[in-house]
C-alpha cells in the first residue's frame, strides 16, 4: 500500500473482477485535482468526511454514505475535516453497470446515478465487503457482492442518463478543439493557436470548452494524459516511458499529476496491475499445486473469518464488523 505518514492508499485489480478497479485509502492533505473516470465511482466513506465538487457545488460524504460519480463526469476531492478521510471504492466499467441494470432494473437508456451522495450505510457495507473478498480471493463472493451493491444502488438512486448531443456551435467547436489535443497530446498548440485554427477567440473557445467538457482545456488535457498513461502502465510500459510518450516533462512530472488524479504514484500503481497479470499469466498453465491452493483460498474463508455472505443491514452509520476495518496487514486503522 502506497503512502507516507498518515497518508496511505492502494490502487489495484482483482484477475476475477475483469473490468473493475479497486481502492482503499486514508487521506488528510491530499487534494484530487478536477478529473474524470472512464468507469463509475462508488466510494464508501468509512471514516472523517470527503469533499468533492461536483458539476458547480461542493458535495459532502461522511461515514456510511457513498461518492457517486458516472463515467466522464468532472469533479475534485478533498478532506472535510482536519483528520481527513478514509474510505473504500470500487470502479466497475458501463458495461458491467449495464448489464446489470438490464438484468435487475427497468431503468431505460444508458444507467447512471442521480445524485452524487447517498447515505446507505448498508450499501456502505457492501463495497467494504467485495475489497474484502477481493483480498481474499473469494471470488464469488467478491462477484456476488459487487453486482448486489451496483443493484442496490440503482435502484435506491439510479435513473437513465442523459444522451449527450452536440447542437450548439459552441460544442461542436469544443468537440473539434478536444479532437485536436488528443492528436497532438505530446506537442499541443497554445489556446491562441487552436483557437485561429478552429476559427474563433481564445475566450470563446475556453468557454465552450468549459461548458461542454466541464473544465479548461489545459486541466482536461492533463486529465487526458494521466487516462493515457495508465493504459501505458497496463501494457507494461515503464513509468519513465509513459511520461514521454504522453507529453510530461518527465517522470516526476507524471508522478505529480498522475498521484493527484489516481491516487497512489505511476509505479505503485503499475506493481499492483503486474501482480494481476503474473496471476492471469499462471492460470494459463497451472499446476496441480498451484489449482489445489487457489480453490482453497477462493472457497476456504481465513482462520477466524466467516465466508462473505449475503450481508445484514449495519446497525449504525459505519460499517459493521470487519467491513469497516480493512483486513489489511499494512492499511490504516481507524
Amino acid at each position: 500500500m502506497a503512502g507516507s505518514g498518515q497518508e496511505r492508499a492502494r490502487h489495484w485489480q482483482y484477475e476475477e473482477l475483469p473490468g473493475v478497479d479497486l481502492l482503499r485509502a486514508r487521506y488528510v492533505r491530499k487534494a484530487f485535482t478536477r478529473h474524470t473516470h472512464e468507469h463509475f465511482v462508488i466510494a464508501a466513506i468509512a471514516e472523517g468526511v470527503e469533499v468533492f465538487d461536483h458539476r458547480g457545488g461542493d458535495q459532502y460524504a461522511g461515514p456510511g454514505a457513498l461518492a457517486l460519480i458516472n463515467p466522464d463526469t468532472p469533479h475534485t476531492g478533498r478532506a472535510g475535516v482536519p483528520e481527513g478521510w478514509r474510505y473504500g471504492a470500487v470502479y466497475p466499467a458501463p458495461d458491467l453497470v449495464a448489464e446489470i441494470a438490464a438484468e435487475t432494473t427497468g431503468i431505460r437508456g444508458t444507467p447512471g446515478f442521480v445524485s452524487p451522495v447517498l447515505d446507505d450505510p448498508y450499501a456502505a457495507a457492501l463495497v467494504h465487503q467485495v475489497l474484502r473478498a477481493a483480498d481474499e480471493g473469494n471470488a464469488l463472493a467478491a462477484d456476488t457482492l459487487l453486482r448486489v451493491a451496483v443493484t442496490r444502488l440503482l435502484r435506491l438512486n439510479g435513473g437513465p442518463l442523459p444522451r449527450r448531443e452536440v447542437r450548439t456551435a459552441g460544442a461542436r467547436i469544443a468537440a473539434r478543439a478536444r479532437a485536436v489535443l488528443e492528436e497532438r497530446m505530446t506537442e499541443p498548440p497554445t489556446l491562441e493557436r487552436l483557437a485561429a485554427d478552429l476559427g474563433t477567440s481564445p475566450f470563446a473557445l475556453l468557454r465552450a470548452f468549459r461548458g461542454v467538457y466541464g473544465m479548461p482545456p489545459h486541466t482536461w488535457l492533463t486529465d487526458a494524459r494521466v487516462r493515457r498513461a495508465r493504459q501505458l502502465l497496463d501494457e507494461g510500459t515503464t513509468p519513465a516511458q509513459a511520461a514521454a510518450a504522453v507529453g510530461f516533462t518527465d517522470q516526476s512530472h507524471l508522478s505529480r499529476h498522475f498521484s493527484r488524479i489516481v491516487g497512489v504514484p505511476p509505479g505503485a500503481y503499475q506493481r499492483e496491475r503486474k501482480n494481476v497479470q503474473d496471476a492471469r499469466s499462471r492460470l494459463l498453465l497451472p499446476s496441480g499445486a498451484w489449482q489445489k491452493k487457489q480453490l482453497s483460498q477462493t472457497y476456504a474463508p481465513a482462520p477466524g473469518r466467516p465466508v462473505p455472505t449475503s450481508p445484514t443491514p449495519p446497525s449504525s452509520g459505519t460499517p459493521s464488523g470487519s467491513a469497516s476495518r480493512w483486513d489489511c496487514p499494512d492499511s490504516p486503522s481507524g
